[in-house]
C-alpha cells in the first residue's frame, strides 16, 4: 500500500477500535463490578474494552479511556485525552462541579430515579416511626416494659407535607404520602407537568410561603450552589411548631446549627436523618443527643432492587455508547442535575 494512502486511512482505523469504558471498583461498588454484573456489561457491547480499575489506579487508566463509570477528581480528568462520557454510580453529581469539568463538551450520566423507591420507603418510614411512636415502642424492648402511656400517637390522614426536590426521589415521597392521605406540596425549580399526588408545587424562591403550612418537610434535593443551605434558621422557624423534618438526599442541604436550635427549643418533634453533615457524624455531636432524632448512615440507598436497577442503568448506557446512541439520564451540568 503507497504510503499516501495512511493519512485517509488513518481515522477509518482509529474509529474501528474498540471503545475503552474504565470502571472504578471498591467496597461500595461491589454491586456494580461483581461476575455477574461485568458479565451483563460486556454481553450489552461485546465491541467494547472494559477495564476494572481501584479508584486510586485510575490514573493509570484514564489518558486513553473514552469513558468513564466511577467517580473523577480535576487531576484525573486534565489527564483525559481521549474522554467522551463519565456515569456515576449515584443519583448526586456534585463531585463533578468543577469548572473545567462543566465547560467541556464530556456528557456526564447519573442514576437518578433508580434509588427513588427505596429511598422513599425510608423517608416515610422515618415519619411514622415518629408520628407512631416507635422510636419510644422498639428501645422499650430491651427493658421488657409493657407501657401503654400513649406517646402522643399521630395520623397522617389530612396532615400536610413539603416535599423539597421533586425528581426522582422527591416524587416517590409524594406518591407515598398521598396514598396515606396527606395533603402534599412540591417544592422544585423545574417546570413539573401535572402531578395528581401533588396539590400544587411552587419554584425554590417561594419556599418561605409553604413552609408554615408543613406539618413535615422532606429534603429530597439534589446538591447545587442554590440549593446548599436551603433549609436555614428562618426555615425552621417557618415550619409549624411540631412538625417533623426529614432529611434523605444531601445533609449540605440543611444548616445543622439551625436543625439542634430548632430541636433544642422544642419548636420540632423530631427529625429523621439519613444524610448529615459531616459523615459519618463523629461521636459526641449534638444529633446524637436528642431522643427525637433518628439517625440512619446514609444507607436510604440500599436495596437489593435498587442495585440491579443501577446495573441496567450502566448497561443500557454502556449499550448505547458503544453504539455511538445518545445516553440516558443525561446530566445538566450547569444546573448540576
Amino acid at each position: 500500500m503507497s504510503i499516501r494512502w495512511i493519512p485517509l486511512l488513518l481515522p477509518l482505523l482509529l474509529a474501528a477500535q474498540p471503545k475503552k469504558i474504565v470502571m472504578t471498583a471498591g467496597s461500595a461498588q461491589n454491586w456494580a463490578v461483581n461476575e455477574d454484573a461485568l458479565r451483563q456489561y460486556r454481553s450489552a457491547a461485546p465491541g467494547a474494552r472494559i477495564v476494572v480499575v481501584q479508584p486510586q489506579d485510575l490514573a493509570r487508566e484514564i489518558e486513553d479511556a473514552d469513558a468513564v463509570i466511577g467517580s473523577l477528581t480535576p487531576d484525573l480528568f486534565a489527564k483525559a485525552r481521549k474522554l467522551k462520557w463519565v456515569q456515576t454510580y449515584s443519583a448526586g453529581v456534585e463531585a463533578f462541579a468543577f469548572k473545567a469539568f462543566v465547560d467541556s463538551d464530556v456528557t456526564l450520566t447519573n442514576c437518578k430515579i433508580v434509588q427513588g423507591p427505596n429511598i422513599a420507603d425510608h423517608a416515610m418510614a422515618m415519619l411514622l416511626a415518629f408520628t407512631r411512636g416507635m422510636n419510644r415502642y422498639i428501645p422499650g424492648r430491651l427493658k421488657e416494659e409493657w407501657n401503654r402511656e400513649d406517646p402522643g400517637l399521630l395520623e397522617l390522614n389530612g396532615m400536610t407535607a413539603v416535599v423539597i426536590g421533586v425528581g426522582g426521589i422527591g416524587s416517590q415521597i409524594a406518591v407515598r404520602a398521598n396514598a396515606f392521605g396527606m395533603r402534599v406540596i412540591g417544592v422544585d425549580p423545574k417546570d413539573l407537568p401535572h402531578m395528581p399526588f401533588l396539590a400544587r408545587t411552587v419554584t425554590p424562591d417561594r419556599l418561605d410561603e409553604v413552609l408554615p403550612e408543613a406539618d413535615v418537610v422532606f429534603v429530597s434535593a439534589p446538591l447545587t450552589a442554590e440549593s446548599k443551605g436551603m433549609m436555614g434558621r428562618r426555615q425552621f422557624e417557618l415550619m409549624k411548631s411540631n412538625g417533623y423534618f426529614i432529611a434523605v438526599s444531601r445533609g449540605e442541604l440543611y444548616d445543622t446549627p439551625a436543625l439542634v436550635q430548632a430541636l433544642d427549643s422544642k419548636k420540632l418533634a423530631g427529625a429523621g436523618l439519613d444524610v448529615t453533615v459531616p459523615e459519618p457524624l463523629p461521636k459526641g455531636h449534638a444529633l446524637w443527643k436528642f431522643e427525637n432524632v433518628i439517625v440512619t448512615p446514609h444507607v436510604a440507598t440500599h436495596s437489593p432492587k435498587s442495585r440491579s436497577r443501577r446495573v441496567n442503568v450502566i448497561k443500557e448506557n454502556i449499550a448505547r455508547f458503544a453504539k455511538g446512541e445518545k445516553l440516558i439520564n443525561i446530566v445538566e451540568k450547569q444546573r448540576g442535575y
